[in-house]
């Protein structure tokens, strides 16, 4: 597998404005800033996808997320915040390492999260529910 940026920027070869970082885990302003406090909380393992990590690492993740929202809302009090995980291109993942946007939200920012609602009934809910049942 090829280095990510995000591995290019944990080892410093790249510049980065980095808000936290640990063993785990590095945060770091996301460059295309949608938003100011826009971070990116990425795996310092270079892991493609959210499934292929250990629960520990991806309970770490988010407990860095979270860590990482509540100074983002402390800082600069948006009137709301995503955090989105996506993973592979049809996920709409655009760097092949599994990270967390936490991205806070203005009104009218220009940020669109959409998709087509199906309604299905609920036997078709509960068989599919049957599927993933752990």
């Amino acid at each position: 597998m090829t280095d990510s940026v995000f591995t290019r920027i944990f080892r410093r070869e790249i510049p980065a404005a980095i808000v936290y970082e640990d063993d785990r885990v590095v945060a770091f302003m996301d460059a295309g800033q949608v938003n100011p406090g826009h971070v990116l909380v990425a795996t310092s393992r270079q892991v493609e996808t959210f499934v292929e990590l250990e629960e520990a690492e991806a309970a770490h993740l988010f407990a860095v997320a979270h860590r990482v929202a509540r100074a983002v809302q402390a800082a600069f009090q948006p009137a709301g915040m995503t955090l989105l995980q996506a993973n592979r291109p049809a996920g709409w993942q655009t760097v092949p390492h599994v990270h967390v946007h936490v991205l806070p939200r203005l009104a009218d920012d220009g940020v669109d999260l959409t998709w087509p609602r199906k309604d299905p009934p609920l036997a078709e809910l509960q068989a599919l529910a049957a599927r993933i049942r752990l």
